[in-house]
């Protein structure tokens, strides 16, 4: 028995149980391990006109027996001799590898794409393995070499005879440890767990995996079968090739049909329909990376909950590193799917996560650049298409500007639509920009439940006589988003909702301003009946078709209130200052000066009620008590 030359049981205890966070990749490691030893022999070939071999002659095999409860790895790659197994399997953390990769120059090719690093994936297979077995024959060599471990102190060397290994590569065969109550090892031992892996994590290797698939097939009818003759099938076995091996990513979009992304798509992503969008990204330079992104045709069901995981799948090398890597995606674009590929990122000893974020974070930048160029690309050339994308996904873009406070502004907000109250259909802020008359100051938006409402509120119907468009704004983050923003292009985005807004000239205001000194006392006495539901009356300077509307006074307006009483903490949240806005110009303003005037209290508070709780319909709030709105309604009849 030899001892491992670390001669430090800490360390295999730790390259056996602590670096992986996951045993199945047991298979990954060891098929990234042999698709090395393929690629070392074969960069041999290249460069050795002794060594004549063709693609077609490497491979890796991949077979199970569940009596012996054995799972074996081989390979047709440049094997080892006794002493190379002694320093790659002898020495942990030494990577012959890494090794072969400093020995030699692949600048300008792609003839060798070694994946190993760190000369530590083979001790994963001892994380299932109770007995590890290398079965090994060096390239151009008569000798067979055999090294065993139990992954506990050390191993041995021995020498083997051609019946063990009768041609040049390695097979590495594992005694699976005994299943417990916790851990079930057996679930390798079976062509469908074992097809799984190959398929999840090393799919894309460049060379086939093959292993024996158990197929069905319909037994050929005896010519003397009679009419009650039932079909009959038959079990066989052949070899066939598991792993796809050309990753679809790596080629060109020329060379690939839109049936061929869809079928991808739907299959590695677990959706039905296409994808309204295929983006492919071949980029080389500093940092070399493939990608290739979908934007979906529909949402997910969970999209805007708490368990929805964003994020891209993340190889490197063709090795699935990461199912959903968060980091290359921004939460405003947390509905793309897809695939980055990059040999060049440095991956920590487990190849689970990486060990230089700043490469992930350059790569991260450049996919989200790609993503809004093909955004602004579809909204310029398809806007049809871009409108059900909008619909689909716009509210994680406006969410993006939110969250930000509106630093992401910028790039994000030409992206943004809204129904125009002028134009009757979704426009861009640009869009409403081109089309503002010179007269007007700001951008005016009015946000509730419905463009059908929103269009029938007096303010809109008011601003559109003067030729001024309404952003109709009904997702409930709109208004957030335009709070968050301020501006667009210089211009103040106001909400038509508040008291702030000023439309009147210095004449309007001069006359709502002697009318309401006029009637202080009335609205003292209205305010008085109304208490704590209304912060202040005042005549509206600006003239409107209703007899009254309500508007909000402070920071927060009216429809922010009621999205924000449909939360969890309804009864915490800051309620809108109401201001009570009354029509001089209309006859219900005549009516509540003569019933004051006339002392007629009951009359009074009838009708201001009545103004009050119509206010409230229009603008899409509840009234606080139907009940009694509806028997004062009956008293006018």
């Amino acid at each position: 028995m030899r001892k491992f030359k670390t001669e430090s049981q800490k360390l295999l205890d730790l390259m056996i149980n602590s670096i992986y966070t996951n045993r199945e990749i047991f298979l990954r490691e060891l098929i990234s391990n042999a698709s090395d030893a393929v690629d070392k022999l074969y960069f041999r070939s290249l460069t050795d006109s002794e060594v004549q071999l063709t693609k077609s002659d490497l491979e890796i095999a991949i077979s199970f027996d569940k009596d012996a409860r054995t799972i074996t790895v081989s390979d047709t790659g440049i094997g080892m001799n006794a002493d190379e197994l002694e320093k790659n399997l002898g020495t942990i953390a030494h990577s012959g590898s890494q090794e072969f990769k400093d020995e030699n120059d692949f600048t300008g090719t792609d003839a060798a794409d070694i994946i190993g690093q760190f000369g530590v994936g083979f001790y994963s297979s001892f994380m299932v393995a109770k007995k590890v077995k290398v079965v090994s024959r060096a390239f151009g060599s008569d000798e067979v070499n055999i090294w065993v471990s139990d992954g506990v102190a050390g191993y041995t060397i021995t020498k083997g005879s051609d019946d063990d290994k009768p041609t040049h590569g390695t097979d590495i065969i594992l005694l699976l440890k005994d299943d417990t109550d916790e851990d079930d090892y057996s679930e390798y031992l079976s062509e469908w767990k074992l097809r799984e892996l190959i398929k999840r994590y090393s799919n894309y290797v460049r060379y086939p995996i093959r292993m024996e698939v158990t197929k069905s097939r319909e037994v050929p009818k005896p010519e003397d079968a009679d009419d009650s003759y039932v079909t009959q099938y038959e079990d066989y076995t052949e070899i066939e090739t598991i792993n796809s091996m050309i990753p679809i990513w790596k080629r060109r979009k020329s060379e690939v049909t839109d049936e061929e992304y869809a079928e991808f798509y739907k299959s590695d992503f677990h959706d039905f329909e296409d994808p309204q969008r295929v983006v492919s990204v071949h980029a080389e330079g500093a940092l070399n990376y493939e990608a290739l992104l979908f934007i979906p045709s529909r949402p997910p069901f969970d999209l805007y909950s708490r368990d929805y995981e964003k994020g891209l799948a993340l190889y490197s090398s063709n090795v699935l590193i990461m199912d959903k890597c968060a980091d290359l995606l921004p939460d405003y674009y947390n509905f793309v799917r897809g695939v980055v590929d990059s040999s060049d990122l440095t991956l920590n000893i487990s190849r689970e996560t990486l060990q230089r974020n700043s490469q992930l974070r350059a790569i991260a930048k450049k996919v989200e650049k790609k993503i809004t160029t093909e955004l602004e690309k579809m909204r310029d050339n398809d806007r049809e298409d871009y409108e059900l994308f909008f619909d689909n996904f716009g509210r994680s873009i406006k969410f993006g500007i939110y969250q930000s406070y509106g630093t992401k502004a910028d790039e994000l907000a030409p992206l943004l639509m809204f129904f125009s109250s002028a134009q009757q259909k979704y426009i861009t802020l640009a869009e409403y920009l081109e089309a503002m008359p010179e007269d007007q100051k700001d951008i005016y938006y009015a946000a509730g439940d419905s463009i059908e409402r929103l269009r029938n509120l007096p303010y809109v119907r008011t601003l559109q006589l003067k030729g001024f468009d309404v952003l109709l704004c009904t997702d409930d983050v709109d208004e957030f988003v335009f709070k968050s923003m301020g501006t667009w292009q210089e211009k103040e985005l106001k909400n038509i909702q508040t008291a702030d807004l000023d439309l009147a000239s210095e004449d309007e205001k001069e006359i709502a301003t002697k009318v309401a000194e006029e009637n202080k006392e009335l609205f003292e006495a209205m305010k008085e009946i109304l208490g704590l539901n209304i912060s202040k009356i005042e005549v509206s300077a600006t003239s409107m078709e209703a007899p009254a509307r309500l508007t909000a006074g402070g920071p927060v307006s009216l429809e922010m209130e009621r999205i924000l009483s449909m939360g969890p903490d309804a009864d915490q949240i800051p309620r809108a200052e109401r201001v009570l806005l009354l029509n001089a110009q209309h006859s219900a303003f005549e009516t509540l000066k003569t019933a004051f005037a006339e002392g007629d209290k009951k009359k009074l508070r009838l009708y201001t009620d009545l103004l009050y709780n119509q206010a409230l319909l229009v603008e899409g709030l509840p009234v606080e008590d139907p009940i009694t709105f509806a028997e004062e309604i009956c008293k006018l009849m």
